[in-house]
């Protein structure tokens, strides 16, 4: 790499995944696929049948969570491992956890810079995402095994098309669209007999166009909120002119953070001056929050845009992305039209090569 220029905020396009090819899973995190393996066969196995990939393991990606834990190297050296394999083709996070962060002395951002492939996940995989920002490479908001992949009685048909569009295809994505259902039925993941029952799914009331006016365009950028504001500071912490007219994406894990902490960590952006220089905001449906208090929370970010001075930013609610059921794939990097006078989100460029 030197003497080569530094590229530009997540810009580099990985190869597309294509059927045959070989995808790594990767533990960077938390040890599910340990504690519930027959719910990571399922994934495992969905995820090569409904896409034709051939899935295999990092060296350390069936550990437990005790053990990944207390080696946050070895996490990053499966990373690295998948990077500089020739025979991986893609990367799959197993899923979230709480420990992503610990990762980041041993992060190599050059190595990721040097073997651009697709990368998915979501929740505190937000900390890779934004190494692979911080290196310059796209990578993609969802699709874990533990969650999207083993979704009962198979993966979603929201969830296979996003990831086709974004991974499969180097056509341009074009428009996005809401899931035409959504669940939040909890079947309990440590019980094999209920893998193969679906969930019971209703109709989607779609997105919330809540502010907004003029249409406008930027880079995706963002991830699991209460992950994000681990990272500021660090080394993979965006530039603040990254921020500069992008669409920031924004969700809440299933931990369900209250509704004034979200207002306090939007406050923090708002000092930090993220919010004046974002073009729009995105942000996803909540998971196990009932729709009075979801409104209420989108409501009291609407008011802290205004109280920032943005009541023109474009705000998008109620996506599906992150921890929501059936979860899409954004890619982040790519450029999204956001247009409240048509109500539409648009991606006008393919996101891999």
């Amino acid at each position: 790499m030197i003497g080569m220029p530094t590229p530009g905020y997540a810009s580099i396009r990985p190869p597309a995944l294509r059927p045959g090819d070989t995808v790594a899973v990767v533990s960077l995190s938390s040890g599910g696929a340990a504690a519930l393996p027959h719910r990571y066969a399922t994934g495992k196995r969905q995820l090569a049948e409904t896409f034709g990939l051939r899935v295999i393991e990092a060296p350390h990606a069936l550990r437990d969570s005790d053990w990944l834990r207390d080696n946050p190297a070895a996490r990053a050296d499966d990373l690295h491992w998948a990077l500089q394999n020739p025979d991986v083709h893609g990367i799959v996070s197993a899923i979230g956890g709480f420990h992503a962060l610990r990762m980041v002395p041993y992060l190599d951002l050059d190595l990721i810079a040097a073997h651009p492939k697709v990368f998915t996940g979501y929740s505190d995989t937000t900390i890779n995402h934004l190494a692979f920002g911080k290196a310059g490479v796209g990578s993609f908001y969802g699709m874990a095994v533990l969650s999207t992949a083993a979704e009962n009685g198979g993966i979603a048909t929201f969830s296979a098309d996003s990831f086709r569009a974004g991974v499969m295809s180097t056509e341009p994505i074009g428009d996005l669209a809401p899931a035409p259902e959504w669940t939040e039925e909890l079947l309990d993941w440590s019980r094999p007999e209920l893998q193969d029952r679906r969930r019971r799914w209703v109709p989607n009331y779609g997105w919330l166009w809540l502010q907004g006016d003029q249409p406008v365009q930027g880079p995706i950028l963002g991830g699991c909120l209460e992950v994000l504001v681990q990272a500021v500071g660090t080394r993979i912490w965006p530039e603040l002119s990254d921020f500069e007219g992008a669409v920031l994406h924004l969700e809440v894990s299933n931990e369900r953070p209250p509704q004034l902490q979200v207002q306090v960590w939007l406050r923090h952006f708002a000092a930090l001056g993220i919010l004046s220089r974002i073009s729009a905001l995105l942000f996803s449906r909540p998971e196990g929050m009932s729709l009075r208090d979801t409104l209420a929370l989108y409501e009291a970010i609407r008011e802290e845009l205004v109280v920032a001075g943005r009541p023109d930013l474009p705000f998008v609610a109620n996506l599906d992305y992150g921890h929501s059921s059936p979860m899409g794939v954004l890619p982040l990097g790519r450029q999204l039209l956001v247009d409240p006078v048509r109500r539409r989100l648009s991606i006008p460029e393919p996101a891999v090569s």
